[in-house]
């Protein structure tokens, strides 16, 4: 076996990860709901070689009880939700953007950041149980309006929510799906002008990085976002933190195909031929870094050699999905790219 390649542990691990993390998922890029991309307004070049992006104008959505998903699917509901218990991290990241909290979470270590909540993010009521095998019992000691989770993964507990409270599975494919979502859950809780003013000040992030990024270089400098513990895998371009770090970087990792185990499982001989200068790690248990910091071939990686290997908040980085998260990201990441 390669040094690097996937052992039965590491298979166990990758089925481990497949089912308790709602962030990294192979998925296919598609354009939400019409929605504009800021890489398609742009000023008159400065130079033959420069143009500036600029983004695009916003409207703030209006109040309304049926609404389109990202993807073309509606929803309805009776009311509009007060309480509102979030399954996964990008409806605790909308409703921050709305100025709203949860009743109920099971990301709280994303909620309580600084950046998000603080203090009040710490004292929502956690839900228990591993991801997509939700504790219902407390789902429904909330007394939620509207609950939300991850198309795929919780579909599963619908028939035991919905003896309660309406269900809505989400499914980001791509930043604007963030932004699709965002707008959506505004309508639904009557919160236009935060919608407007949360995607307007992500917008103006996005075509701002873009801008930095070019200024800089960073557009031509590899740049890998990873995970992993014992074994390691790669967040592609057809994975939604791997396209939106293709915005802004060099990103050379492409799916592999096939299933979750095999798209996103670059072994490090491959990382190296790769030569990445910059890598972000999310390590979850062990330290990728520290597990293979003997290995020699992990040494010789440009970005480790260099001393340019980071080590990311995985609450942020792998459960965040919504438009705060990815601007904070974007922050992260074009600093450290540039030091």
């Amino acid at each position: 076996m390669r040094r690097g390649a996937l052992s039965p542990g590491g298979r166990r691990f990758w089925a481990a990860m497949r089912r308790s993390l709602t962030a990294i998922v192979p998925l296919a890029l598609v354009a939400s709901c019409g929605q504009s991309d800021p890489r398609t307004a742009t000023a008159a070049p400065a130079t033959p070689q420069t143009a500036v992006v600029t983004p695009a104008p916003v409207t703030a959505v209006t109040a309304a009880l049926t609404v389109t998903d990202p993807h073309g699917k509606s929803f309805t509901l009776k009311k509009k939700p007060e309480r509102v218990v979030c399954l996964t991290g990008l409806c605790d990241d909308a409703l921050v953007e709305l100025g709203l909290a949860p009743v109920a979470t099971t990301t709280p270590k994303l909620l309580s950041r600084p950046d998000y909540l603080g203090e009040k993010g710490a004292g929502v009521p956690v839900i228990p149980g591993s991801f997509g095998s939700e504790d219902v019992a407390k789902i429904a000691e909330a007394k939620p309006d509207l609950v939300i989770g991850l198309a795929g993964v919780h579909d599963q507990l619908r028939t035991a929510v919905e003896k309660f409270a309406p269900l809505w599975v989400v499914q980001v494919k791509s930043y604007d799906d963030s932004v699709g979502y965002l707008r959506a859950l505004a309508q639904l809780t009557d919160r236009g002008q935060q919608q407007a003013a949360a995607e307007t000040r992500f917008r103006a992030k996005l075509a701002d990085g873009m801008n930095r990024a070019k200024a800089a270089g960073l557009d031509k400098k590899p740049v890998l976002a990873m995970y992993g513990g014992t074994s390691v895998g790669v967040n592609t371009t057809e994975d939604v933190l791997g396209h939106f770090m293709a915005q802004f970087f060099n990103y050379p990792w492409p799916s592999k195909g096939g299933g979750f185990e095999t798209a996103q499982a670059y072994s490090i001989e491959e990382i190296l031929a790769k030569a990445p200068q910059v890598i972000f790690i999310q390590s979850f248990g062990t330290s990728v870094n520290e597990h293979y910091k003997d290995n020699p071939v992990w040494k010789r990686v440009p970005a480790v050699a260099a001393g340019k290997v980071h080590e990311v908040p995985t609450e942020l980085w792998a459960s965040g999905r919504g438009t705060r998260a990815f601007g904070i990201i974007l922050d992260e990441a074009l600093a450290k790219a540039a030091g």
